[in-house]
């Protein structure tokens, strides 16, 4: 094994093959380093089998390619086939050679050796690639690939692995039934670190099968929408500050895909784009289009869905390598599509769909419309009900641009300018975000009456349970008997409704004011 080792090392070391991750070599340097000789028989009744024969004549050995009948020594027909197989590995480590032909000089051999990648666990980095590499150098001359993706085993829940003993292996035809081949493939992807073992659960893959859904769904909208509608060439189209924001979310998204993609960090090229589909595709911007889509002006309504189409078609080019079959049935439902995305171009980061100002611009309505909701989740104003809202910035303009969007998505029935909150005779809620200070009136939000009575429950339910807990830590039985952990516990719920009823009672105060 020496002199094969030898050269392989040199390979590695040289950097003419590369580990990823490249913590991975090591292994590779530990074994090949304190190499021993390796031992090709093996006792098994499936294998190839060793191609040596005996005279029980003569006691001649040879070795052949071909079956022999007769001892080429003293012509005896008394031969007999060495009966071991070769090791498993030994055949294996042909692999990347003897599948084009090898020895013959083939046009798959010339076209396909050395290979770009080989991608493997790394439980058999000694079994099968160094035993590839040193093969392919003693037997080719060459390395028979430049890259080695070294990726994680795939555990059970409890991070055990997978065995016949243990009767906790998967059967991936059976999860494939029940969930969908694309459903598997993401969630063995999403996330995971290049190299990292991965826990598989059920519970990962209804998050995986809730995010088809989620592409699926978002899909039928743009395509039922854009149903026998004219829809324009995308290149064609007037842009709106949303559409500028949701091309520059694409373009980056594209350069984070491609750029990771190239560094076999897969599982992190493909949580951006999860997020990307799930926040900014489908939770922002397709709501941002609602408005146009269900108003009257039919050229805007078209744009938009020019607009909503190219985005959709190049976010399925981008999905296409990780979840290749609901991608594939969802493009060949949009309008004027191509042959099959398998060989569509991936799509390329473009500067030119940048739009820095337009991107900080909707950020700041998106700001301005989560400040809103987030004063209705605190006051608990029902989802049905439309409140006035009064705005102090110097950005006008873009409040008055994009109020469609404000009233639509955060339940804005108008929206007002001032120049000082004390210019408001009625009590507001408020909400300061960068660049804009927002108020709203908090009778359109709550019912006071009710608010307060409610709030006075709060105050007595707190006030009880003071005493319940200034009463056991009085009790000097109890702390002295007592665990210091459940003596700490009761500390903390003290702490806890004494600040609960502090806030209780600034609240009931401001609704006197």
């Amino acid at each position: 094994m020496k002199p094969l080792a030898e050269p392989a090392i040199d390979a590695v070391k040289k950097k003419r093959i590369a580990f990823t991750p490249q913590r991975f070599s090591k292994i590779y340097y530990n074994w090949m380093e304190n190499v021993k000789d390796w031992c090709i028989s093996r006792q098994l009744w499936w294998g190839h089998r060793i191609p040596v024969f005996y005279c029980d004549d003569c006691g001649e050995m040879t070795v052949s390619k071909t079956d022999i009948s007769v001892c080429p020594k003293c012509g005896s027909a008394h031969i007999r086939q060495d009966e071991d197989v070769l090791d498993t590995w030994f055949s294996s480590a042909l692999w990347p050679f003897s599948t084009l032909g090898f020895p013959e000089k083939t046009a798959e051999l010339e076209y396909f050796y050395p290979t770009d990648v080989l991608v493997t666990g790394y439980d058999i980095i000694f079994f099968w690639v160094a035993r590839m590499i040193f093969s392919g150098l003693e037997h080719m001359n060459r390395i028979p690939f430049k890259d080695v993706l070294i990726h994680g085993l795939v555990r059970d829940a409890k991070g055990r692995k997978m065995s016949k003993s243990l009767g906790n292996g998967v059967d991936p035809m059976e999860i494939i039934e029940k969930y969908g081949a694309d459903t598997l493939r993401f969630s063995l992807v999403n996330g995971v670190a290049a190299g990292s073992d991965l826990r598989f659960s059920e519970d990962k893959l209804e998050g995986s099968r809730n995010f088809m859904n989620k592409i699926w769904n978002a899909s039928r909208f743009v395509l039922l929408n854009a149903q026998d509608k004219d829809i324009p060439d995308f290149e064609s189209c007037r842009l709106t500050v949303a559409d500028k924001w949701i091309l520059t979310k694409l373009n980056r998204v594209i350069r984070e895909v491609t750029v990771n993609v190239k560094k076999y960090e897969l599982g992190i090229a493909l949580a951006q784009l999860y997020d990307f589909v799930w926040s900014d595709f489908c939770d922002w911007y397709i709501e941002l289009t609602k408005p146009v889509l269900y108003g009257d002006d039919e050229n805007k309504r078209n744009q938009t869905l020019s607009v909503l189409i190219h985005v959709l078609a190049q976010t399925l080019k981008l999905l296409h390598p990780f979840v290749p079959f609901v991608t594939e049935e969802i493009y060949q439902n949009i309008p004027n599509h191509g042959e099959s995305l398998m060989i569509c171009e991936f799509p390329r980061y473009n500067a030119k769909n940048n739009f820095a100002k337009q991107k900080g611009d909707m950020e700041s309505v998106m700001e301005i419309i989560k400040g809103i909701r987030n004063i209705r989740a605190q006051t608990g104003a029902a989802p049905s009900k439309k409140v006035r809202l009064y705005v102090k910035t110097d950005k006008k303009k873009l409040v008055k641009d994009t109020a469609q969007y404000i009233e639509k998505l955060a339940g804005v029935q108008e929206i007002s300018f001032i120049a000082a909150k004390e210019e408001l005779a009625e009590k507001t809620v408020s909400q300061i975000i960068a660049g804009f200070e927002l108020y709203i009136p908090l009778g359109e939000l709550v019912d006071t009456e009710k608010e307060i009575a409610r709030l006075k429950n709060e105050k007595e339910r707190a006030e009880n349970e003071i005493r319940r807990a200034d009463a056991k830590l009085s009790n000097n039985g109890f702390l002295e008997k007592a665990p210091k952990e459940l003596v700490d516990k009761e500390r903390e719920k003290l702490n806890k409704f004494i600040e609960l009823r502090k806030k209780i009672i600034a609240e009931l105060k401001s609704y006197e004011n």
